[in-house]
């Protein structure tokens, strides 16, 4: 028991007689509604705090961000979960730039059913609600595209919209998404602002394309919304290119989980009103992922902290060229058939730990 914990059984008592909860249990169902707020950015929004404002929250949310219809594939075409995956959750989550900062012009937030996505991301809640694996994938992976052949994993997009991006993936990692959002990445400028801006651990030192004269300092830094958005956007001053600008949207994500589980902005009403309604209008999801679902799914973990966050990117062989002559990159379809069977089994820990992730 926590020593600020009353050890007795009698918790204390309202004014209108009803009983109170310990304070210590109080501060984890916070911390539970408000995990998914961190999804949200990259994202999906979720957490919904106790208060007398919860209820403004779930209409800024609700009405705000938009729906994407016909989000998935037909029922005949999808597989289902195991019976030890039955409990997890996978939800989809797909990245792309309506100011075209990192080279796509298309916008799928505000085109919900076509486009292409620069970000594709599969968060995978376990059954156990004691870890989330986010797996990063690269926009470039040459796979198979259902009724099209072999091409880039984002142009599913364009031949087929959203429900085929479902399908691809589902393919792919044999396993079945739950639930699909799209979020523009000029949503993260607002929502850095929102929670008073980011320290952000830079992996390495390069000068900026998209904010000329400014270098990255290889180091913490703390970034407001403007400097992480062309943190984010970044992958022309690499020599890897996508491969460090995921890996650098993935330190930005763990900056947000970090900031959004501090007490600054578990505390403080304002600051998630705010990061709702600047987040909000950049986010398309499927009917079923609403405030309500995102909200209940954010109590299940209310023991989560930001060291059950595990961050990978979807196993590639390097990059190389297709028949045509395009830039690729190249699927490692060994370890790519491991993390389908991980997911299908609920066990992606051991997945992680084997390859070192």
């Amino acid at each position: 028991m926590s020593p600020f914990e009353d050890s007795s059984n009698t918790d204390p008592q309202n004014m209108d007689g009803s009983r109170q909860e310990p304070r210590q249990r109080r501060r984890k169902k916070k911390t539970g509604r408000n995990v998914l707020l961190v999804f949200g950015s990259i994202v999906v929004i979720a957490a919904l705090v106790a208060g007398g404002f919860v209820f403004n929250l779930i209409n800024s949310f609700d009405n705000k961000s938009g729906k994407i219809a016909d989000a998935f594939p037909v029922e005949s075409s999808r597989p289902t979960k195991n019976a030890d995956a039955k409990d997890a959750v996978n939800i989809l989550l797909l990245g792309a730039d309506s100011g075209g900062g990192s080279g796509e012009n298309e916008n799928l937030a505000n085109v919900p059913n076509a486009g292409r996505s620069d970000t594709m991301m599969l968060v995978h809640v376990s059954g156990d609600r004691k870890n989330v694996y986010v797996t990063s994938i690269m926009r470039d992976t040459w796979i198979d595209i259902p009724g099209h052949g072999t091409h880039k994993i984002n142009a599913a997009f364009s031949y087929g919209g959203v429900a085929l991006a479902v399908q691809t993936i589902e393919t792919l990692l044999g396993t079945r998404i739950d639930h699909v959002a799209s979020v523009d990445l000029a949503g993260f400028k607002g929502l850095t602002d929102a929670v008073g801006g980011l320290d952000i651990d830079v992996p390495l030192t390069f000068k900026s394309t998209h904010n000329p004269g400014y270098v990255y300092q290889k180091g913490v830094q703390h970034m407001d919304g403007e400097t992480a958005l062309a943190f984010v956007r970044e992958r022309y001053a690499f020599s890897d290119g996508d491969y460090q600008r995921v890996r650098n949207q993935q330190v930005y994500m763990k900056a947000l989980v970090n900031k959004m589980l501090s007490r600054d902005v578990l505390t403080n009403p304002g600051t998630l009103t705010g990061v709702v309604d600047e987040l909000s209008p950049f986010i398309q999801r499927d009917d079923s992922l609403n405030a309500a679902t995102l909200g209940q799914l954010g109590l299940s973990l209310s023991n989560l902290r930001s060291k059950d966050l595990h961050f990978f990117t979807l196993p590639t062989s390097g990059v190389g060229r297709s028949a045509d002559g395009q830039s690729i990159v190249l699927p490692n379809e060994a370890a790519i058939k491991e993390l389908a069977d991980a997911l299908q089994n609920d066990d992606v820990a051991t997945f992680v730990s084997k390859h070192g992730l």
